[in-house]
This record gives structure tokens, sequence and C-alpha cells, in this order.
């Protein structure tokens, strides 16, 4: 061979010798990988506990791996590179060996049952782009070294069980795209780093436990379209950090603690909902020039005035409001209906628990023929309901209730034939019910209680074959409840008839009602007898029947109503022995009081429990436990045979010498009264008990419920008018039949005779007498408070009755709230330190302090108050058998292990008020549980966190203050005395409210620490 040659041989030689070398070592490299991957795929099985449709049974050494079911591998080196057993119904773990896959690009394994934790294993996977996890059952914290993966496109851990925080290295993956991580239990807040992902498309990180603020860095999320932040625990500003990210068409930040006003510039968004924070002012004029906008959901926040022009939102497919104080109380209130004709995909309209006003236009009837539903409830909307609505023929559900429409119910309602649930309660409606609404087939809620509706029922609603729920009380309905009422037997919530003027009997048709679980026929004029068919109503519940005139015996056929809980059937005529079923029965109130019930009551079952039944006024009735205080039954009487003669006798002669000498004790105690040396200006004796029932039965309108202004553990209170110079006042009727009301009204009696204050309630009359029934009547008369209570101007929004108060813009400033904190001190100053003897509340809250016209402050509700000795001082460690006295959460804790009843008490009551009046947060607010209550959030929060436990209301009155002061300097003065003015106030709070009593600030004291810190707060 050529010597020159050689060279060239060689290399050529050599080159063929290595290029087979490497193909050896590539073969047994990618066996060896292949066989890493067969047995972590192996492993992964031996984690699946339960496997339904088989999936897994492929996975055996007779095939190759790669045509394994779910198993894909690539076609160079057949290695795995997508592992998808989605919705295969598999149950287990993810087994660790799944790191081994190291050529995995896709994972998925959603919609199965997966447990236990996410291994730390899958980090290995750095070729891995698509990890789906979510619908499973996994536990335990987010891997933090899952950022190893850092090809990943995008992350879906949603609906799991994840703990822990989120990992603070999810800024280094930089290639995610959409990410995950909804529907967890995932706390702490969002990492900062989250705003690095530049990439980004979609986030959704709701329903979950995460707090403190949206991090600034989610302005830089450029690329955005869809987030969602609801049902979390973030704080602080929002629409300031993403005002630029003009790419979004999703965002839901709802269920949220987020603040601040709504400066919206997000021109491509089709989806907005932020419902349920704390954003305040009006709905920004921008909101026009969102034309994309298909759903705007801003309910249950803090926002105000009038509703934009909403003309151009042309795509708009649901629009709610719910829950703001949305109106501005004029009659131009609702011209926004009229911006929405152009919506024509319109198919829900939410604008109830507003305060719009004004009445209905006409252009109602031109909203979107699609509308589904349509919520006005709770504003004050007067007028008529214009007949046009029924151009919306497509509506299901319509409610119009607690507003001050009037008129006739517009006939042509019967024409929405799709129409499920029609809600018109609490209104003036007047005439009769339209025989029209028999035409709703479709409806499964009808409810027009509460208004001045008269005639009879229309037997045509005997059509309504699907209705599950009644309400027709409360009305001036009379004439016999039609048969066909109680042939619907598909009625299973309710049938409420009570308070109208229903006269005959209850026919044996009730029978048919056997799925119904609340009856109401009470406060009517029905008579006959009990029928014995009511016994085939074996789901009822509840069953009241009180306040009319049946009579007859209760049939054997009510021991079918096995599930019985509430019975009243007070206030009738009906005789005969209790039945011995009741005795079985899982009753928790059982009311058969004034009737003319005989025999001997027994001492089991409901009847051991005082509290939970009433007898009063069953002069026949004999034993029972001690607490009833009824007579000893005779020997001979027994409860077959009822009362032998001579017993009667015995009882007749017992009575006449009880009532003779109660007579003579009450002339001795009036003489007594009278002989007492009483200067005639410090006493209301002259004005007690001068007051008819009469008189106060036409004052109040027959004890209306339009003039009702609130109920109480004793009794309700009545808006009243005396003649004949028509003073409005208040009128509180005791009831009679709750064991403590009599006592309740003696001790209210007792403090009010021999206290005069300006800040304490003033009671004008009395009456104790007896009602048309003959029942005993009791009554207090109190100067009206024009503005109701305190309670309601600090939770107005939760859905109370506001009755006759006129909450305007239902918001109280500062300096009101702290004139108010001062009467109150005032009068518990005077109370403990200023009375010939002291007197202790003993149930101080805002439910119990009224305000008149110009918001003066009055102490009112005596019904638990106590007088001291006048040697009697404040103790703290002697027991009582009294029991705790108060309401919960503002009673002293001292009372709850039995402490003697003391002004330290009221002291902490005040406190807790004080509190209350600034954050605007109830001591029972369902937050407040595992340790935490109202003192314990406020001390954890001050001084740093002040804003996060301020009400909303205050904040937003610093916010509107300092924007008319020119002057930057002048502001942050204004502000910074704000402040410090409600820090001191916090410190008075807190102060009266420590757990040791002694501890605690005295009422003089209060009071002039408060007037000093008013005195500031007023500075020029």
């Amino acid at each position: 061979m050529n010597n020159l040659l050689w060279p060239y041989i060689s290399v050529e030689f050599l080159l063929l010798f290595c290029l087979d070398f490497d193909h050896s070592r590539l073969a047994i490299a990618v066996n060896r990988g292949n066989e890493t991957d067969r047995q972590a795929l192996l492993k992964f099985k031996d984690g699946i506990s339960n496997d339904p449709l088989r999936i897994l049974s492929s996975w055996n050494s007779s095939i190759h791996f790669c045509h394994w079911q779910g198993v894909a591998c690539g076609s160079r080196h057949q290695r795995v590179v997508r592992l998808d057993l989605e919705s295969q119904g598999l149950t287990g773990s993810i087994s660790p060996y799944i790191g081994n896959l190291s050529f995995l690009r896709r994972l998925y394994l959603d919609n199965n049952t997966f447990m236990h934790e996410i291994p730390q294993e899958i980090g290995h996977l750095r070729r891995l782009r698509h990890l789906w996890l979510n619908n499973n059952s996994i536990t335990g914290e987010i891997p933090a070294n899952i950022t190893a993966c850092s090809d990943l496109r995008d992350i879906d851990f949603s609906y799991n069980k994840l703990e822990g925080k989120i990992p603070l290295m999810f800024g280094f993956l930089s290639s995610i795209e959409t990410l995950y991580l909804d529907h967890n239990k995932l706390i702490g807040s969002i990492p900062f780093s989250i705003g690095n992902l530049s990439s980004m498309v979609e986030l959704f990180l709701s329903s979950n436990n995460l707090s403190g603020i949206v991090p600034d860095s989610f302005g830089q999320l450029k690329n955005l379209q869809s987030l969602s932040l609801y049902a979390n625990r973030l704080s602080g500003t929002f629409f300031p950090l993403i005002h630029n990210l003009s790419s979004l068409t999703d965002l839901d930040v709802s269920e949220n603690q987020l603040k601040g006003k709504l400066p919206l510039n997000l021109p491509h968004l089709s989806y907005l909902s932020i419902a349920d924070n704390q954003f305040t002012g009006s709905l920004p004029s921008s909101l026009s020039n969102m034309s994309s906008l298909e759903y705007l959901v801003v309910d249950g926040n803090f926002l105000t005035g009038q509703m934009p022009n909403l003309q151009d939102l042309q795509k708009l497919r649901m629009l709610t409001a719910t829950g703001n104080r949305l109106g501005n109380g004029g009659a131009d209130d609702l011209t926004f209906i009229s911006d929405l004709i152009n919506a024509t995909n319109l198919e829900a309209l939410h604008m109830n628990n507003n305060t719009f006003a004004g009445v209905l236009p006409r252009s109602l009837g031109t909203l979107s023929t699609n509308l589904v539903t349509l919520y006005l409830d709770n504003n004050q909307i007067s007028g008529i309901v214009p007949d046009e609505i029924a151009n919306l023929f497509n509506l299901e559900d319509l409610q119009l209730w607690n507003n001050k429409f009037e008129g006739n119910i517009p006939a042509v309602i019967g024409n929405l034939s799709k129409l499920s649930d029609l809600e018109l309660a609490l209104n003036k409606f007047t005439g009769n019910i339209p025989s029209s609404l028999g035409n709703l087939s479709m409806l499964i809620g009808l409810d027009l209680g509460g208004n001045n509706l008269q005639g009879s029922i229309p037997s045509s609603l005997g059509n309504c074959q699907n209705l599950l729920a009644l309400d027709l009380s409360q009305n001036n309905l009379s004439g016999r409840i039609p048969r066909q009422i109680f042939s619907l037997s598909s009625l299973s919530r309710h049938l409420y008839l009570y308070s109208n003027l229903f006269t005959d009997s209850l026919p044996n048709e009730i029978g048919n009602l056997n799925n119904l679980g609340k009856l109401d026929v009470s406060n009517n004029m029905l008579s006959g007898e009990i029928p014995s068919s009511l016994g085939r109503c074996v789901q009822l519940e509840v069953l009241y029947m009180e306040q009319n005139f049946f009579k007859g015996t209760i049939p054997s056929s009510l021991s079918s109503l096995r599930g019985i809980q509430v019975l009243d059937l007070s206030n009738n005529s009906i005789s005969g022995e209790i039945p011995e079923y009741f005795w079985d029965f899982n009753l928790l109130i059982l009311n058969l009081s004034f009737n003319n019930f005989n025999g001997s009551l027994p001492e089991k079952g409901i009847f051991k429990n005082a509290s939970a039944i009433s007898v009063l006024g069953n002069s026949k009735l004999c034993g029972g436990i001690p607490d009833l205080q009824l007579p000893k039954c005779h020997l001979t009487q027994t409860k077959k045979h009822g009362f032998t003669r001579a017993t009667k006798l015995v009882v007749s002669l017992v009575l006449g010498i009880s009532v003779l000498s109660t007579a003579c004790a009450f002339l001795f105690l009036f003489w007594f009264k009278r002989v007492k040396k009483v200067p005639a200006t410090d006493s209301i004796e002259s004005s007690l008990l001068n007051i008819s029932y009469q008189t106060l039965l036409h004052a109040t309108g027959g004890f209306s419920e339009d003039n009702l202004l609130g109920r109480g553990s004793y009794g309700s209170v009545f808006k009243g008018i005396l003649d004949p110079d028509g003073t409005v006042v208040a009128v509180k009727i005791l009831n009679l039949v709750h064991r403590g009301a009599l006592k309740s009204f003696m001790a209210e009696c007792e403090a009010l005779r021999n206290i005069r204050h300006r800040n304490l309630v003033k009671v004008l009359s009395a009456c104790s007498g007896v009602d048309y029934k003959g029942n005993d009547f009791k009554a207090l008369v109190y100067e009206f408070m024009a503005n109701g209570s305190l309670e309601d101007w600090l939770h107005h929004s939760e859905g109370q009755n506001e009755f006759h108060v006129n909450f305007e813009q239902k918001r109280l400033s500062l300096v009101q709230r702290l004139n108010i904190v001062i009467d109150v001190a005032n009068a518990l100053d005077y109370l403990h330190n200023h009375c010939d003897i002291p007197i202790v509340h003993c149930d101080l809250k805002p439910g119990n302090v009224l305000l008149d016209n110009d918001f003066v402050g009055h102490v009112g509700d005596f019904g638990l108050a106590r007088f001291l000795s006048k040697d009697e001082q404040p103790r703290t460690n002697i027991t009582s058998s009294r029991g705790i006295r108060g309401s919960i959460g503002y009673t002293a804790p001292e009372y709850g292990i039995g402490s003697e009843i003391s002004t330290y008490g009221d002291v902490y009551s005040f406190g807790i008020l004080l509190l209350e009046m600034l954050t605007g947060k109830r001591p029972t607010n369902d937050m407040f549980q595992d340790g935490l209550d109202l003192r314990t959030f406020i001390v954890d929060s001050l001084p740093d966190r002040l804003e996060e436990i301020v009400d909303p209301v205050l904040l937003q009155e610093i916010e509107e203050g300092t924007s008319t002061t020119r002057s930057e300097t002048n502001r942050s003065k204004q502000t910074q005395r704000f402040w410090d003015c409600l820090i001191a106030i916090f410190e008075i709070g807190l102060s009266c409210s420590v757990e040791s009593a002694r501890d605690r600030m005295c009422t003089d004291s209060i009071v002039s620490k408060l007037q000093s810190i008013k005195n500031v707060l007023l500075k020029t």
C-alpha cells in the first residue's frame, strides 16, 4: 500500500471504528433508559388502589410499555413523553418514581381521586411542559422544587386539598402561561414574584385562604387575559394596580376585603365581578366605554349614587348590583332601565337591596325578551307596576317585595307563563288577587304577604299544581279559604294564611297537604273543630292555629304528626284532655294557653320543660311540674274523669280566697303608695295605668304590622298616634306567654318610675288590663324616637326592616358616633352615681340605644335592670344564682362564672358597644371564633393595621373630607387628627372591656375623656 495513502486509510478506518463504538454505547443507554421508564410506570401502577375501568390492565410484559393505555413515547428514543390518564376513576397516590420519566413533557392525571401529597421527585422532570392534577383529593404543600421544571407552560392544581403557601420561587417559571391553583386551602400572601411571569395569560387563585394585599407587580402582567382571585381574604386597594392591563377580558375579585374606588379603564373586559368587597364611591362613567362587557357583577359593596349611562353596553347579559347604596332616593333613580333597551341579550337584572326610589318606567317592557330574572326588591320604589311588564314573556323570577308599590296587582302578570317565582310581599297593593295568577302553571313560589289585599282567595290558584310555597299572610283577605288551595298536594315548604279575616271552618281537603312542612292559619276568625284529616299531613314540622275560634277536642288522628316541632293552638276554645301522644313527640315549642283544657298535666316529654310549653289560661288543668304553678290534682281527679263536683267546689273556694287576698293586697299597696310623699314632678304614678287597651289598639291601627317597629325578647314595639293631640308614641306590648315577661314589665316600671335624665328613654304611660278576649294585657308607652335604634344605623345593610325610620344616607359620621357614645356614657354615669339608689342596666347594646330627631342617644329597655342598695358596693367574687344578665357578646365575663351584678358589668357592655360603633362589627360576627373575639381582633390590629378594622363608612368619611381641603399640609393634619382621635376612642373601648372588672374605667372618667377627644376632633 502506498505510504502516501496510509494516513487517509487510517483516518477512515478509525472514523468507522469510532462510529460503530458510539452506536453501541447509544443502544446500551437507550435500553437502560427504556427500562427505567418501564419500571417507573410499574411503580406508578403499584400506587393505584382502585382502577374501575381496568385502564392499567394493559400495563404488563406482553406489550411494550410505549403501547400501554395512556402512555405515549417519542419516536426517536422510545422514551415516555406523555402520560394521559385523565377521567379514568383512578384512586391512589402519585408514585415518587414518576420523577424517573425524565423525557416526560405532558402529565395529565386530572379528574381522578389521587390522594396524599405531590411527590418532590416531580421537580426532576426538567422537560415537563404541561402538568394537570386538577379535580383530585391531593393534600400537602406544593413542592417548592417544581420551579426546577423551567419549561412548564401550564399548571393546573385546582380543586384539590393543597395547603401551605404558594412557593416564592414560582416567579422563576418564566415560560408559564396558565396557572390554576384555585379551590384549595392555600394560605399566606400572593408571592410578589408572580408579577415577573410576563407570559402569563390565565391566573386562577380563587377559593383559597390567601390574605394580604395584591402585589404591585401584577401591573406587569401585560399579556394577562383572565384573572380570578375570588373567595379569599385579600385586602387593600386593587384597581390602581391593574389599570394598564389592557389585555384583560375576564376579572373576578369577588368575596374579598378589597377597597377603594373603581377607576375602570379596561376596554376589552367581557366579565367583571367585584362582588362582596368594600369598594366605595359611584360606578364610573368609563363603564360606558366597555362595549365588550357581558357580565357586570358589583353586589355587596358600598357603592353609592346614580347608575352611569349604560346605552353602549349592547352585549350585556347580566347586570347585578345587589346590596349596595345605589340610588339617591329621587324620581330619576330608575332611568338607567331605559338605557338597557339596547342590551338585547340581557338575561338577568338584579338591583335589589339598594335605595332606588321613583316609579318603574314603562320602558321596562322594552327590555330584552331574553330577561329571565328581575330583582328590584328591598328598595323604595313607589307607584304602580306597569302593564308593560307582560312583554317580558320569558321572565321566570320576579322579585318586587319590600317596596312601596301601590294600586292593583296587574292582571297581565298572569300572562308570564314561564314564571316560577313571584314575590310581591311587603308593599301597599290593594284590591283583589287577580284570578289570572291561576294561569301560572310553572309557579313554585308565590308571596303576596304584607299588603292591603282584600276579597277572597281566587279558586283559580288551585291550578298552580307546582306550587311549593304560598304566602298570603298579613292582608285583609276574607271569606272561606277555597278547598282548591288545600288540594295543592305540591305544597311542601309552607302555606301562610295568617293575619287575615278568613271565616268558616277548615275543609277536610286540608289532609291533601301531605308534603307540607309549615302551616300557619293563625290570627283569623276560623271556627269549627280541627279537622281529623289534618293528621294526614305527616310531614308537618310547624303548625300555628292560634287566635281563632276553634272548638272541640284535639283529634286523635294528630298522633300521626310524628315530626312536629312547633305547635301553637293558643287563644281558641279547644276543650278536653291534652292527648297522651304529645308526650312522645319531639316538640320544641307547645303552646296550649287560653283554651278550655282539663285534666291532669303529665311530667314527661316536653311537659318537663317549662320554658318550652305554655298552658296559661286553662283553669281546669292541674298537676304538672312545679314551674308551671298549676294547682295540685285531687286524689279523685284523674285524667279520665276530670274534676269531681267536690273538687270543683274546693277549687272555687281556693280561687275565691286567692282573688280576695290579691284584691286586699293590691288595695293595701295602692294606699301605701298614695301616702308616700313623692313630689309630683318626680313620679309618673299620675299617668301610670291610666291608658286603656282600646286607646292603644286604636292608636296603633289594631297593632298593625305596618306600625311594627321591632320585636324583642319579651314583646313587640309599635308606632302609635294618640288622640286627640296626635302625639306620636312607641308602644311596647308585653308577650305575657313568654316566661319572664311579667317580671320584665315590673322591673321596667319600677326603674323608669324613679329616674329622669335627657339621655334616658322617657316613659309616658302604661297599661295593665285585659284585651277583647279577656286575656291579660300589659304595655308601656314611650316617647317616640324618630331615628330608630343605634343598631339600625350601624347594621342597616344586613337586611332588617327599617319601618318608618328615614335612613337617608344610612351613615353615621365619627362626630355623630362620638356624640351618641357620650350620651350613653352620661346616662350610665347618672344611673350609677347620681340616682338615689344606684341602678345597673344589665342589657346595654346598640338595640337599646334609641336616637331622636337630632340623633341624641337615649338608653332604653330596663327590663333586666337591678337596684343596688345604698351600702351595696360592686362585688365580683361572690357567686350568684341569678344567671347571666344581658345579651350574648355584651355580657361581662364575670357574670358567666356567677359573680354578682355590678356597675362594672355595664361598663364592660359599654366598652363592647363602643368598639362595635368604630368597627361596624357585632361581637357575635361569624368571624369571631376559635378564641378570636371583637376585643382581641382590635388589640391585634392597633395601631399599625387600623384601616383594616375601622368601619368602611368612617374610612370613606375621611377620604371625602380631606378631598375638599386644598392645602396638602392641612389635608395631612386633618387626616392625622382623625386617626389620632380614632385610636384614642379605641383605647377607651379597650379599657372598658378588660377582663378584670376592677381595672375598668369609671363612668365619670369615660365622659371626661370622650369629651376631650371630641374637642380635638372638632378643631378647625
